[in-house]
C-alpha cells in the first residue's frame, strides 16, 4: 500500500515537473517565436515566368521550381504515401507526436546527440517556414512549440498544403507539382501510384534517395512506402503488387520553351528586375511579351538562313580541329557545344559519293557529297580556292567538323557563320515590338546587337535627310546636279571627294531619282542646301540623340552611329504618317494570383490615319476597360502629307531601285531603303508597310568588309523578305490614305517643272499643295546650284557606297 502511494506521488510529480518544466519553457521561448497567422499569407518563392503574346513559355527566371497548388489538387493516393512516409499519425495528433519524441529522446540517451528528430509534418512546417536546420535543443523546443500553435490554428488541409508547396524535392524542385514535372514531366494528378511514391519518399533526404542519382536506394525507398500504404490499408494487395512491379522511370524533364526567343527573354528579364529588383525573380509573376510565336519564330529562321546562305557564298574556312586521334574523338565532341542547329561531329569515313561523322550521341551517320559541294576553300572575304572535285578534297580523317539536321531528318555539311545579323520589327501603330532577334546565338554570344550595336546605317539614313529636305521646300520633282563635289574646310589633312558606289554621276536629276538610285552627291548637296542646324533638328525628333548626329556633311551618308532598333523606331513615323510611337516589349504583368498589376498603354496613332485597311493591333480588351487609362495619342512629328511622299519614293526603291528583290512578294505596299557602308562592313534593309516597320542588320561584330558584291541587297535584304513575306501572307495590302493638301501633276522631266501639252517623256508626280513647281512658262533659275551651308567636317569621313 505504501509502495502504490510512493509510486503514485512519484508519478504525480514527474508529470507535475514536466508541466511546470513545458509551462517554463513557453514562457521563456514564447515572446521570440513568431505569429502562426502569418503562414495564411505566406508567399512562396516563385520564378519569373515570360511568355509570348500568344501564351507561349519564352523563359523561366529564379532558383526554385515551383508551381504552387490547391489541397484540393492533391491526389488522394499521394496524400497517403506522404502520411505512410513521414507522419502516419497526422490525423490525430495535435502537433506533435509523443511516440515519435520519445524514440527521438532514446537516441540522444544512447548516443548523445540528436540524431533523429521525431518532427511530424506540423513540426517540419514549423521548422521549414521559421527556424533553422541546425540541430539544437532550442531550435527542437521552438519548434515544437511552434506546431503547437499551428495545429491550433491552422486546419490539417491547410498545413498539408502548405508543406507539400514548400519542401524541397531534390534538382532545384520545391514542392511535388514541380517535382513531378521535374521528374515525370506530368502534373501531379497524372503521374502513377508508384511514382508518387517515389516522390513522398524525397522529403527525409532529397539527394540520397533521388531517383536520377540514387536509382537502387531509391526503388527501396518507394517500395517501403508502398509496402507502409499496404500495411496501413491504405492500398490493395494488388494496387501494391502492380506498384512495385513498376520500373524506374525517371529522368531529369527540363521544362523547354514553347518558343525559343532568349533575346527576347533577356529584355523581359532586365526590365523586371528594373522594376522590382531581385523579387522579380521569388515573386511568382507572369510576363506576357508583345510577341507573337510564329513572327519570332520566322525572325530567327530567317536570320540563320540569310546567314548561313551568305558565309556558304564566301567558302569553307577549315574544320575546327583536325588529325584527332581516334581516341579523342569522344573527348571532343563533349567540349564542342552545338550552337543553335550547328552540330559538332568527327569526320570518320570518307567515301567518293558521302562522308560518316560520328556525333555527340554515339551514333554514326552519312553526309551527302551534295551538301558539301558549296566548300571551296576560304581565302578572304574576297576570294576562294578551286572547286571541290570530292569530299576528299574537303576533310580528313579526324576533322572536327559541324553538321545540320534537315527536315527529313538526314545531315548536311555546315559550318558556324562568323558575320551576325539583327532583326527588329515593329507594330507601325503602336510601337510594339514584334520580332526581334540580336544575333546566330544567344548561347554563343549574349550581345544583343539589336540594341546595343551601334553601327553606321548608311543608305537606310538617307530617307531622314530627304524628309527634312520635303518639309523645307522640297518636292520630290526637284532637280538636284549629281556632278563630283570637293570639300576642303581648315583642319583637314586632304580634300574629300565624295563619290556614288560606281563612280558614275547622272547629272541633273529628281529628288526621287536621287533617293531610290541612293545617289550619295544628291544627299550631300541637300544637306548643304537645307543646313546642317536644321537637318538635326529635325531629325532628332524622329527619337535620335542629336549627339549621335554628325556634324558635318557625312551625316548625308549615314555615318551616325545607330542600333537597329533606333532606326526601325524612327521609321515608324513613315510608316504610320508621321506619329512618334515607342518601342516597348511587355504587354501585361500579372503576380502569383494572377492578378493584372501592369497593362501597357502606349501611345499610338488614331485608328482613323493609319491607312485604307487597318485595324488596330492593340487587344480588344485593352481598348474597352473602362478601369484603364484612355489610349494615348502619339505626337505628330512631321506632315502626314510628308510621310505619304516618302513612301511613294521609297516604293519606287522596291519598284526600281536597289530593293527590288522585295518584288519578289508581289506586294504594292511595300516601301523600303537598302544601306551599305563603306568597304561593306554594314549591310542593311530597313523597310515596311502600313502596319509592320523592319529593319535587318547584317555584318562581322569587329567591322570588316563583307566581302565583294555584298551589299544591302544582297545580304540584309533576303533576310528581310523571307521574314516580311511570312508575316505579311495573306494579309490584304495596306495602302496609306492619300492626306488632304495633295495634287498630282505633269512634270516635264529636264527642269522639274508643270510640262507643256505634248512634252516628251513627261510624267506624273505628287505634290503638297503649296508646293507645286512652278509652269515651264515662269523665269525661275533656282534649281540650279544648292547654295552654300555650314560645314565642318572631320578629319575623316567614312563615305557610304550607296
Amino acid at each position: 500500500m505504501h509502495l502504490l502511494k510512493f509510486l503514485v506521488a512519484t508519478l504525480t510529480a514527474i508529470i507535475c515537473g514536466l508541466a511546470l518544466s513545458l509551462s517554463g519553457a513557453f514562457l521563456y521561448l514564447s515572446p521570440n517565436l513568431p505569429s502562426v497567422e502569418s503562414l495564411r499569407s505566406i508567399e512562396l518563392q516563385i520564378p519569373l515566368r515570360v511568355y509570348s503574346h500568344d501564351a507561349k513559355l519564352i523563359a523561366e527566371f529564379g532558383e526554385m521550381r515551383r508551381s504552387p497548388i490547391l489541397f484540393n489538387d492533391i491526389p488522394e493516393n499521394f496524400i497517403h504515401a506522404l502520411l505512410a512516409a513521414e507522419d502516419d499519425n497526422f490525423a490525430n495528433h495535435y502537433g506533435v507526436d509523443p511516440g515519435s519524441l520519445v524514440r527521438a529522446a532514446a537516441q540522444i540517451l544512447k548516443t548523445g546527440r540528436i540524431q533523429t528528430g521525431g518532427s511530424t509534418i506540423t513540426m517540419q512546417v514549423a521548422k521549414n517556414f521559421f527556424l533553422s536546420s541546425e540541430r539544437s535543443f532550442s531550435r527542437k523546443a521552438n519548434e515544437i512549440l511552434l506546431a503547437l500553435q499551428i495545429e491550433r490554428e491552422l486546419t490539417k488541409d491547410e498545413i498539408l498544403e502548405l508543406y507539400i508547396n514548400k519542401i524541397y524535392l531534390g534538382n532545384r524542385a520545391y514542392g511535388i507539382e514541380a517535382a513531378s514535372q521535374v521528374y515525370y514531366g506530368k502534373s501531379i494528378g497524372e503521374i502513377s501510384l508508384a511514382e508518387m511514391a517515389m516522390i513522398a519518399g524525397l522529403p527525409k533526404a532529397p539527394s540520397r534517395f533521388n531517383p536520377i542519382a540514387n536509382p537502387e536506394r531509391s526503388m527501396e525507398r518507394r517500395n517501403w512506402i508502398l509496402g507502409r500504404m499496404l500495411k496501413l490499408g491504405r492500398i490493395s494487395e494488388e494496387d501494391y503488387q502492380a506498384a512495385i512491379a513498376e520500373p524506374l522511370t525517371a529522368r531529369l524533364h527540363i521544362t523547354a520553351p514553347d518558343l525559343n526567343a532568349p533575346y527576347i527573354a533577356e529584355m523581359a528579364r532586365a526590365e523586371m528586375v528594373g522594376r522590382f529588383g531581385g523579387q522579380a525573380y521569388t515573386d511568382g509573376y507572369s510576363v506576357t511579351t508583345t510577341i507573337p510565336s510564329d513572327l519570332q519564330t520566322q525572325a530567327e529562321q530567317a536570320v540563320l538562313k540569310g546567314l548561313v546562305a551568305y558565309d556558304q557564298r564566301h567558302g569553307y574556312r577549315k574544320p575546327e580541329q583536325s588529325a584527332l586521334a581516334e581516341s579523342q574523338w569522344p573527348e571532343a565532341l563533349a567540349k564542342a557545344r552545338a550552337i543553335t542547329q550547328f552540330l559538332p561531329a568527327v569526320v570518320t569515313h570518307i567515301g567518293t559519293d558521302s562522308i560518316t561523322v560520328l556525333l555527340a550521341n554515339g551514333e554514326q551517320e552519312p553526309v551527302s557529297w551534295q551538301s558539301m559541294r558549296w566548300a571551296r576553300p576560304f581565302i578572304n572575304s574576297r576570294s576562294m580556292g578551286p572547286i571541290p572535285r570530292k569530299p576528299a578534297d574537303i576533310v580528313r580523317i579526324g576533322d572536327l567538323i559541324r553538321v545540320q539536321r534537315q527536315a527529313d531528318n538526314t545531315l548536311s555539311f555546315a559550318q558556324i557563320p562568323k558575320a551576325q545579323a539583327a532583326l527588329v520589327s515593329l507594330d507601325a501603330n503602336n510601337g510594339a515590338i514584334r520580332a526581334l532577334v540580336g544575333g546566330l546565338s544567344f548561347g554563343q554570344s549574349n550581345y544583343n546587337r539589336a540594341i546595343q550595336a551601334k553601327r553606321q546605317p548608311g543608305s537606310s539614313f538617307k530617307p531622314f535627310i530627304y524628309s527634312a529636305a520635303l518639309d523645307a521646300g522640297y518636292t520630290a520633282a526637284t532637280i538636284v546636279n549629281d556632278t563630283p563635289l570637293e570639300i576642303f574646310e581648315p583642319g583637314m589633312k586632304a580634300v574629300w571627294r565624295p563619290k556614288n558606289d560606281n563612280n558614275t554621276f547622272l547629272g541633273p536629276i529628281r529628288v526621287r531619282e536621287g533617293l531610290y538610285r541612293s545617289r550619295n552627291l544628291v544627299s550631300i548637296r541637300i544637306l548643304q542646301d537645307i543646313g546642317m542646324q536644321y537637318a538635326r533638328d529635325y531629325i532628332s525628333k524622329f527619337g535620335f540623340n542629336i549627339d549621335d548626329l554628325p556634324r558635318n556633311l557625312s551625316l548625308a551618308l549615314g555615318t551616325a552611329t545607330l542600333t537597329p532598333l533606333e532606326i526601325t523606331t524612327g521609321w515608324t513615323a513613315f510608316a504610320n504618317g508621321g506619329y512618334k510611337v515607342e518601342p516597348y516589349l511587355i504587354e501585361r504583368i500579372e503576380n502569383r494570383d494572377g492578378q493584372t498589376i501592369f497593362l501597357a498603354n502606349p501611345a499610338r496613332v488614331p485608328t482613323n490615319k493609319t491607312s485604307n485597311n487597318t485595324a488596330s493591333s492593340v487587344p480588344e480588351e485593352q481598348l474597352s476597360n473602362t478601369e484603364l487609362e484612355p489610349p494615348l495619342e502619339a505626337p505628330r512629328i512631321i506632315d502626314e502629307r510628308t510621310a505619304y511622299i516618302m513612301t511613294s519614293m521609297l516604293q519606287d526603291v522596291i519598284k526600281r531601285g536597289t530593293g527590288r528583290r522585295a518584288l519578289s512578294l508581289n506586294r504594292s505596299d511595300l516601301a523600303g531603303k537598302t544601306g551599305t557602308t563603306n568597304d561593306s562592313k554594314d549591310s542593311w534593309f530597313a523597310g515596311y508597310n502600313n502596319e509592320l516597320v523592319t529593319t535587318v542588320w547584317a555584318g562581322f561584330d569587329q567591322p570588316e568588309s563583307l566581302g565583294r558584291n555584298e551589299y544591302g541587297g544582297t545580304v540584309a535584304l533576303p533576310i528581310w523578305v523571307d521574314y516580311m513575306g511570312y508575316a505579311l501572307k495573306d494579309k490584304p495590302m495596306q495602302t496609306m490614305k492619300e492626306p488632304a493638301g495633295m495634287m498630282t501633276l505633269r512634270i516635264d522631266p529636264v527642269s522639274g517643272r508643270i510640262a507643256r501639252p505634248g512634252t516628251p517623256n513627261a510624267y506624273f508626280e505628287i505634290f503638297k499643295s503649296e508646293d507645286s513647281p512652278p509652269t515651264m512658262d515662269e523665269i525661275d533659275n533656282s534649281w540650279g546650284e544648292p547654295s552654300n551651308s555650314y560645314f565642318e567636317p572631320t578629319e575623316t569621313a567614312p563615305i557610304d557606297l550607296f
